[in-house]
């Protein structure tokens, strides 16, 4: 089945391409198509390159994949460095089709994917713009140019996940990754003041990794031979992070696994896509090695949590306390749940008002205070008294109230009185009554 498929889709390529089976531009009017399987077949995927650079190896290539996933094909135009994918239309929406997936560069000069009864799942939008054709640069960016060589829209405006050589990204910009079969997903954002990684998790958004060329702001960031430059408003260098090896960086990539963020370049020795530099050097420091109330240890391996009580928000009238974990920190910090010039009693305090709050981290050489809405991205250091975790668990009712004994007898004397007074007026009354129904008889 799978040569039949093959067939049909080399048939159909070379005619439309006139027996040329790649090139680095395309014309207008240019189309191609693959067929979809009528039967699900697990781990089918299916590609047709239409555009290949001219570089040595490896090369960037373009075009056109499907791949099964849940039961359903995945319709997407692609961009390759060698065997890595480092573009595609499927990104941040994934279009699902049957029969056939087909790119067509329209006659106007909109680039189109679409599928069955040519239902549309991606395009440039670029109708009408006097487009004449579509090519891949050296550096693997997608561009749409005119009859006078003018970007009209190119593949470097839509990042994903990966930067590549040569490619500037301005303050605001950021690159998301997104794990399979996940709910979170990773972000590596620009700011003015740092670089930051990122966790976000429904309605928490955790940082777990920055760079800060402090005390000058970024304005964009390019990605060089030997390493990620940061340049200020003039395009002067304020600061570097260096690839640590020799050989030209490739491009820079957030992992959908780990949320580690890498650097890699072409080893002429393995003939593979290598990492040359790693954002976090351990298992313990990438935010979903373990899971909600675990901890990650020394041996980069993950245990639960010990806590003596129950933990948890506890929103309503329940009597709480904050524990301290010894020896324990999180990598993960919330900008929106931090407070400043605060104490660890202070700390300690807000987390126990704030029914949200499960687990609260103080600092006490920044004295910054960072409160968490679940307990993620633990991990033992030693830091001696310079951090402090605390975590939200139920009082004990079975303490002692820790009262003196003179309190104790007060206690129970005033009891007495109290009791004496009101049985000696029940008994009182009962005399009266009896006392008074004698003399009405």
């Amino acid at each position: 089945m799978n040569l039949l498929f093959s067939l049909a889709i080399l048939i159909h390529f070379s005619s439309h391409f006139y027996g040329h089976c790649t090139t680095d531009n395309l014309q207008l009017g240019a189309k191609t198509t693959l067929v979809v399987p009528s039967l699900y077949i697990i781990g089918f995927v299916a590609q047709a390159f239409v555009l290949e650079t001219s570089q040595p190896v490896p090369t960037f290539r373009a075009g056109l994949s499907i791949e099964a996933i849940d039961q359903k094909y995945i319709c997407s135009f692609d961009i390759f460095l060698g065997d890595f994918k480092v573009w595609s239309t499927s990104h941040f929406s994934r279009f699902f089709t049957y029969e056939k997936c087909m790119i067509d560069f329209t006659m106007d000069g909109d680039l189109r994917l679409t599928g069955h009864d040519d239902e549309m799942g991606w395009r440039t939008a670029t109708f009408g713009q006097g487009i004449k054709s579509l090519q891949l640069s050296n550096t693997g960016n997608l561009v749409l140019v005119d009859e006078l060589n003018n970007i009209k829209w190119q593949s470097f405006h839509f990042p994903t996940n990966v930067m590549l050589w040569g490619q500037t990204l301005n303050v605001g910009t950021e690159l998301t990754s997104f794990p399979t079969n996940s709910t979170s997903f990773y972000s590596f954002e620009i700011h003015r003041e740092k670089l930051s990684l990122y966790l976000n998790s429904g309605k928490f958004k955790y940082s777990y990794w920055e760079f800060s060329p402090t005390p000058q702001n970024i304005s964009f960031i390019r990605l060089a031979t030997d390493g990620l430059l940061l340049l200020n408003d003039d395009s002067h260098k304020i600061a570097q992070i260096p690839s640590k090896r020799l050989q030209l960086l490739r491009f820079l990539a957030v992992e959908n696994t780990t949320g580690n963020l890498g650097f890699y370049y072409y080893s002429t020795t393995t003939k593979k896509l290598e990492a040359s530099f790693h954002a976090l050097r351990s298992k313990c420091d990438e935010p979903n090695f373990c899971q909600v109330n675990e901890i990650c240890t020394f041996s980069n391996e993950c245990s639960t949590l010990e806590i003596k009580g129950i933990s948890g928000n506890f929103c309503g009238t329940y009597a709480v306390e904050m524990k301290d974990i010894r020896g324990v920190t999180s990598i993960l910090r919330d900008e929106n749940k931090k407070t400043v010039n605060t104490t660890k009693e202070t700390c300690s305090s807000s987390c126990i008002e704030d029914c949200t709050c499960v687990g609260a981290l103080f600092i006490s050489v920044s004295k910054e205070c960072y409160m968490y809405g679940e307990i993620k991205g633990m991990k033992v250091v030693n830091l001696g008294e310079e951090m402090s975790f605390m975590v939200k668990v139920l009082k004990d009712r079975k303490k002692g109230n820790g009262l003196k004994k003179w309190e104790l007898i007060l206690i129970v004397v005033g009891d007495g009185i109290v009791l004496f007074v009101c049985l000696g007026g029940i008994g009182f009354y009962i005399l009266w009554r009896k006392k008074k129904e004698a003399n009405n008889n």
